[in-house]
């Protein structure tokens, strides 16, 4: 049976994780660098607790009937390793209920996926209630990995660690950016690329390629891009395996919209995907 590329490519990311032991240290240790200690946002009414989760890109929040299970310690724990992450509490009986929470449940909301949550070891836009026997046995490495994974933003840096839960997202549509972070004009595109992804939020995925990461150049390939090419942006779906690229010399809101723009409407600027596509099924 022939693999379609977004099988592939799913399977190329994979094989990346196991190829960059390095890469996946790395950003363990940038999980957990030293900061100021910070404690989860306690959660008294659902004014505050909407309020808390439409302020943050990331926000997870234990949902905790009881406060002595072994769970809330972990969920303590964990708060520290991740700086760039809101944390919130809460037993409030009415917050609980708008959030239709029966029972003792850790949950992740991400913006930049229609304001969805995921609970624990889930990866999809349902609703989804563990059993109380599954949080109490939750420890600090699974739910650490659950939030790696899934702490998708409205830029997402590619890693070996974010790809799955880029690929498990309901979004189908995926937009990378392939530049060098070393680059003079990294910053200032970031800022615009970060602007033009607020455009699209819900319908596409936003995502930085650092070119300067050795293992990232199969990344750059698998779209028939050359280093010497970059920056470029390169659109994906995973539905229906069409992708374009486009070099750009300078990161504009205009011209992600535009690119974007077109993409949705069923645009394409390179006409010769289709033959290399067809090479790319067999080499992969």
């Amino acid at each position: 049976m022939e693999a379609t590329p977004s099988r592939c490519l799913f399977l190329l990311f994979l094989f990346m994780c196991k190829l960059s032991p390095d890469v996946a240290a790395e950003i363990q240790e940038s999980s957990d660098g030293s900061s100021a200690p910070q404690e989860p946002v306690r959660l008294t009414g659902v004014p505050a607790a909407m309020e808390f989760i439409a302020a943050a890109e990331v926000a997870v929040i234990g949902f905790f009937q009881d406060l002595e299970i072994p769970a809330v310690p972990v969920f303590h724990g964990v708060v520290q390793k991740f700086q760039d992450v809101s944390f919130g509490i809460s037993t409030d009986s009415e917050v609980l209920a708008h959030y239709n929470i029966t029972e003792n449940t850790i949950s992740l909301f991400r913006l930049n996926s229609d304001n969805y949550y995921l609970c624990v070891m889930q990866v999809d836009n349902e609703q989804l209630n563990l059993e109380s026997e599954d949080i109490e046995s939750i420890d600090d490495t699974r739910l650490s990995r659950f939030i790696e994974i899934n702490s998708l933003r409205f830029v997402t840096e590619y890693n070996p660690v974010t790809v799955i839960g880029l690929f498990n997202s309901m979004v189908q549509i995926h937009l990378l950016l392939m530049m060098d972070k070393a680059s003079p004009e990294y910053e200032e595109s970031m800022h615009r690329y970060h602007k033009a992804a607020k455009l699209f939020q819900g319908k596409i995925l936003f995502i930085l390629v650092d070119s300067g990461v050795k293992e990232n150049g199969k990344v750059i390939s698998f779209f028939k891009l050359k280093k010497s090419e970059l920056p470029a942006l390169a659109i994906y779906r995973t539905l229906d395996e069409e992708w374009d690229t486009l070099n750009v010399a300078e990161v504009s809101i205009e011209r992600v919209q535009n690119f974007c723009d077109g993409f949705l409407k069923g645009k394409r600027l390179s006409e010769n995907h289709d033959s290399e596509e067809k090479t790319q099924k067999v080499e992969l």
